[in-house]
């Protein structure tokens, strides 16, 4: 017999319009790149503004980073409290006051801004998976694919027009960084009709039982371990592909346009991936298959830079690819929601506390040897790497009931 929550709940999911529900996911979703991503193509004139170190500017994609790991444990547990509607809305209008408070032109403001901004994404990361799970049960691979298509097209346009949008406007790489903001604030709108029929409370989001039996399951190591690693070598290309780039001769308006042609390139493979999710026995041959063309990316970049846009290109199809299913293992590999929100904040804690180290241990390594193809190789190692890990975390098998 049906809980009186569990009949709320239920109550809750028949008044929503999915239509309206779906594209305000796929809006939150383009906010959740964008806002870090645009920071890789005006890295330099923020370095020569303050004068900062190859360390001191990676952690400028470092601290997100580190926000995801603090936070994401937490935005469960929050959204047990208050409803995943209005949580989500809270983290939205966060972000626009990060990018406005990154964008104010001080140093301090530059480092909290970024703090702020991560600590709303990592919100929403956690939360999205959760709320597939929860209203569309047997579309979780298909919506995952899409939201993240969405996240990684925004992410792609956004660095591919900030160096124009920076000379357009004349008025200096902050108010280029502030246009940003347009997104979330778009989203944070077309969410609204959500909250007037949100849950009280989210049926199993704060399941203790649940949140312990992931961190003892060795498969939720293995989820968090290719999201790490994933994001690791994403995040640092992130950080420095415009450097590596402008390095080997290319101008910083062409290194952007070739930044954000990187990003875009993720979105091939989440067209393609949406059917594949939902037909293939299991992820072994895509999550081998993702990594070792980001590794064929790298080893181009090395071997023959001259071809720049084909190893970028292949580069962001792999690494987009190995995010896609990075974001849907979560769903793919919990038995059940609560499992899903657990999973979801533990992966996202352990892997982006190391993906926080890929901008400041591939910058520091430039720092010290002046190139950049042993920082690449090392990246290139551990895409080969993740190959090996994606037959073991691809197979289909479930945590939790």
């Amino acid at each position: 017999m049906p809980s009186t929550t569990a009949a709320a709940h239920h109550a809750h999911r028949s008044t929503r319009h999915p239509a309206l529900l779906v594209a305000g996911i796929l809006l939150i979703a383009a906010s959740l790149r964008a806002p870090i991503t645009a920071l890789g193509p005006l890295l330099e004139p923020v370095r020569q503004s303050f004068a900062l170190n190859a360390s001191q500017a990676g952690l400028l994609t470092t601290l997100p980073l580190l926000a995801f790991a603090l936070v994401s444990p937490a935005a469960a547990s929050v959204a047990h409290r208050h409803g995943l509607e209005r949580t989500l809305f809270v983290s939205l209008l966060l972000l626009v006051a990060g990018i406005a408070l990154r964008s104010a032109g001080s140093a301090w403001a530059l480092y909290a801004g970024t703090c702020v901004i991560g600590g709303a994404i990592a919100i929403a990361n956690v939360l999205l998976p959760s709320l597939l799970k929860r209203d569309f049960p047997r579309q979780v691979a298909k919506l995952t694919a899409g939201y993240a298509l969405s996240m990684i097209a925004a992410a792609g346009l956004v660095s591919a027009v900030a160096v124009p949008i920076d000379r357009a406007l004349g008025a200096g790489w902050p108010a280029s960084l502030a246009t940003v903001a347009l997104l979330p604030l778009a989203a944070a709108l077309l969410w609204l009709p959500q909250l007037r029929s949100r849950t009280v409370s989210t049926p199993g989001l704060a399941d203790g039982l649940a949140h312990a039996s992931v961190w003892r399951a060795p498969l939720a190591w293995q989820v968090a371990a290719y999201l790490g690693l994933t994001c690791f070598i994403y995040f640092a290309a992130i950080a420095w592909l415009p450097a590596i780039l402008q390095q080997a001769g290319d101008s910083s308006a062409r290194a952007g346009a070739l930044h954000g042609w990187m990003q875009l390139a993720g979105a091939v493979p989440a067209l393609l991936m949406m059917p594949l999710l939902q037909r293939l026995p299991d992820q072994r041959l895509l999550a081998f298959a993702a990594p070792a063309l980001g590794a064929v990316g790298l080893a181009g970049l090395i071997a023959l830079p001259a071809l720049a846009p084909v190893w970028v290109f292949a580069f962001g199809m792999g690494m987009g690819a190995a995010l896609i299913l990075s974001l849907a293992f979560v769903g793919l590999r919990a038995g059940h929601q609560r499992t899903a929100a657990s999973l979801s904040g533990m992966s996202q804690c352990i892997g982006y506390l190391f993906a926080a180290l890929g901008p400041i241990l591939v910058g520091d390594l430039h720092e010290r040897l002046g190139s950049w193809n042993l920082p690449l190789a090392a990246c290139l190692l551990l895409c080969l790497a993740m190959c090996a890990l994606g037959l073991s975390v691809g197979r289909a098998r479930h945590i939790g009931p």
